[in-house]
């Protein structure tokens, strides 16, 4: 019987993260959402700020300083089987879009640092991540974005134009990014 009750607890909690629960401040209550996809028009679109962090590899990064491309934002773990799967569809579509003034962003959570590296070596990812034992950034974009894996798709303004709650794949997330990389800017 506590087992049923543990497992009904952890369905609610789930529940929650993933329908967000935050009230009606919670942006993504505006927005439309279909399979765990949830796509904002831009006067949905609620801006990111304050992005900051130790990159895995060292150095520092800045959200800011990536103002006029579309970037790219995936929250993982080495630990995560999902995130291992999608690993190679997030690289495809990284190389695929770069040209577009595209840029993609990890965001590693709740592991270590040398699996992490490894992790990105094994899967050949090209592009930074941050490192984020404590969960810190991915509080920055809503605390409902914390489900690992999930992944962000900014504007050019650093406004979240779409939030995928669940793993990815490139014939899902390339013409997402496209989509997005080919809105007029202003």
């Amino acid at each position: 019987m506590r087992r049923l009750a543990a497992v009904a607890i952890a369905a609610v909690t789930a529940a929650g993260f993933l329908t967000g629960c935050g009230g009606e401040e919670n942006w993504a209550k505006k927005c439309s959402t279909t399979n765990l996809v949830v796509e904002c028009t831009p006067e949905q679109r609620p801006l990111v700020g304050g992005v900051t962090g130790e990159l895995l590899d060292g150095g520092t990064y800045d959200l800011q300083n990536d103002r006029g491309k579309v970037v790219v934002v995936n929250f993982w773990g080495s630990w995560c089987a999902p995130c291992r799967a999608e690993a190679d569809d997030l690289e495809k579509t990284y190389q695929a879009t770069k040209a577009k003034e595209v840029t993609f962003l990890g965001v590693n959570t709740r592991d270590e640092r040398d699996s992490a590296k490894a992790f990105e070596k094994g899967y050949q990812v090209t592009y930074g991540s941050l490192f984020d034992v404590g969960s810190k950034v991915g509080l920055k974009f809503d605390v409902t974005q914390n489900a690992i894996p999930s992944t962000l798709i900014l504007d050019r303004q650093g406004r979240i134009a779409v939030a995928i709650r669940r793993a990815t794949t490139i014939d899902e997330l390339q013409p997402l990014v496209e989509k997005i990389a080919a809105e007029a800017t202003g």
